[in-house]
């Protein structure tokens, strides 16, 4: 006897997934003082510090609001500074604290410890596969939805592709 549609489909297996990836990052990166968005900006940080809000947005694909919520979470935590631009202080540009220096070893532990949650048991091959078959999907997904944004009116920000 086959499985009824509804969860023998990917699309119910991939929404499993992303959620016990959300529920088991959430429980990993919160021992941290983070919340699940808030690493890759921490990572954009690393990569140059004070960076405006806008240039955030658009590296992170979310929009300006989305990052205004997320800074204002992470400076409160302790992790980030605003400070205005001196040639124009209208903009805004954000750096790393001492504390969101110092976070960086944990978050990376962290974010191993899922990865090697998830893909535990499977063999080096495997993981490539693996790999190089989501982007694939991602990637067939990211044409489909730019083909029908224009009907659906989709933001490809909203979709945080990366």
């Amino acid at each position: 006897m086959s499985q009824p549609r509804e969860t023998g489909s990917m699309e119910y297996l991939l929404g499993q997934i992303c959620k016990l990836h959300h529920a088991r990052a959430h429980a990993l990166l919160e021992e941290l003082g983070l919340y699940r968005g808030q690493p890759r900006l921490l990572c954009a940080l690393y990569e140059g510090e004070g960076i405006a809000h806008g240039e955030l947005a658009d590296r992170l694909r979310v929009t300006p609001a989305t990052i205004t919520k997320m800074i204002q979470r992470m400076e409160k935590a302790g992790f980030v500074e605003r400070h205005a631009d001196p040639a124009d202080q209208r903009v805004s540009r954000v750096y790393l604290t001492e504390a969101g220096h110092a976070v960086r070893a944990a978050m990376d532990r962290a974010l191993g410890t899922l990865e090697g949650e998830s893909l535990a048991g499977l063999t080096e091959a495997e993981r490539l596969q693996l790999y190089a078959l989501l982007l694939r999907v991602r990637d067939n997904l990211a044409y489909a939805v730019e083909a029908c944004a224009p009907a659906w009116t989709i933001d490809e920000k909203e979709l945080h592709l990366t």
